[in-house]
């Protein structure tokens, strides 16, 4: 039955399973349900886990991504998004990429302390650095924690280029550190927005905002003269593939500077949460969205390749780039978004070196 109708449905959360950890030996099983004593799955509430961390950058050389270094100030993600990649790596905490992924977030407290370090190496170079390269900056907890508040801190201090990429309206908050990055040129925001069905959103992504908050957002930092873009992520074929010209020209009238897009990839335990959501979600068109999206990554719905893994290939995403390249042309042509300065980095923060 559709999940609505269901009552073993979580709601609110996304994922409605806890999948096996490929690491852990030992997996609770429920071939005898009469012989357990305690409740296997269950809607239990958010955990958090502080991390005493001793690296805060990850670099990467990925082909795929547009830049090398990124910062998580938390492992996990309380939006509960189905399609999340930064699932499987919560396997690496000892945790599922399942139900565990959004209800135990791993807190790295010391983040803005490793940040200066980093920028106070020697040898150190000015980059861009991206927040949110696996996990929201902003998703929930950050209203308490301000964890990412602290880490733009450091940014505006050392006067370090920064992008950020969210998609929780929690970013007003800070309107007023993005705004002195902004007008130094060392901030991009990239919003992130894959539906403006408020029923699929609520489904797929149960803890984020709604498309129109997002819409707002977009607007309110456009106003300010702070960088934005739109982020369609992921696109489901035969689920919002057909919404790219619609968001892409909401979009627009909110005065994002360009767009970009990814389509949904299924790999490791993903796989499993995906298809065990989809097919209770939307069990009339669960089948033919499983073979589109196998479509777009050589049949299968895990995709490794390099180059081809978040753009897919074949005639279903040709399709679908098609349909992104006409729709920028039509709602974005001439717009882009400015270059990130790195020559006003600030050794030390501002403060004088060296004996006098």
């Amino acid at each position: 039955m559709p999940y609505e109708e269901n009552d073993e449905y979580f709601k609110g959360r996304g994922a409605q399973v806890n999948t096996y950890n490929k690491f852990l030996r030992n997996r609770y099983v429920t071939d005898h349900i009469e012989g357990l004593d305690e409740v296997m799955h269950e809607n239990t509430a958010t955990q958090l886990f502080m991390e005493h961390a001793k690296k805060i950058v990850s670099i990467s050389d990925s082909p795929d991504l547009p830049f090398m270094y990124s910062i998580n100030p938390y492992q996990g993600c309380e939006h509960g998004c189905l399609y999340c990649y930064a699932r499987n790596a919560h396997e690496y905490w000892g945790f599922s990429a399942g139900l565990d992924f959004e209800r135990k977030i791993v807190v790295k407290k010391n983040a803005a302390e490793l940040l200066e370090a980093f920028f106070n190496k020697p040898g150190y170079k000015p980059t861009s650095i991206m927040l949110s390269g696996n996990t929201d900056c902003y998703q929930p907890v950050e209203r308490k924690l301000q964890i990412t508040r602290s880490l733009l801190e450091v940014f505006l201090k050392y006067r370090n280029p920064v992008a950020i990429i969210s998609k929780n309206n929690l970013i007003y908050r800070d309107l007023d550190l993005l705004k002195e990055l902004a007008r130094m040129d060392l901030v991009h925001v990239t919003v992130t927005i894959n539906s403006l069905n408020e029923s699929l959103r609520q489904k797929m992504e149960p803890r984020t905002v709604t498309a129109r908050s997002r819409l707002m957002l977009i607007n309110k930092l456009a106003s300010e003269d702070i960088p934005v873009r739109l982020m369609l992520a992921p696109i489901v074929p035969g689920l919002n593939s057909d919404e790219i010209p619609a968001l892409i020209k909401a979009a627009s009238e909110e005065g994002v500077r360009g767009a970009i897009f990814t389509i949904v990839r299924l790999n490791g335990a993903i796989s499993e949460i995906f298809t065990d959501w989809i097919r209770k979600a939307y069990p009339d068109r669960a089948e033919k969205v499983l073979h589109m999206i196998a479509d777009c990554h050589d049949g299968r719905l895990n995709d490794s390749r390099w180059g081809t893994r978040m753009r897919g290939d074949g005639k279903v995403a040709d399709s679908i780039h098609q349909l992104f390249r006409i729709s920028v042309n039509r709602f974005l042509k001439g717009r882009s978004m400015p270059e990130q300065r790195t020559d006003l980095f600030m050794p030390a923060g501002g403060k004088q070196l060296g004996l006098f």
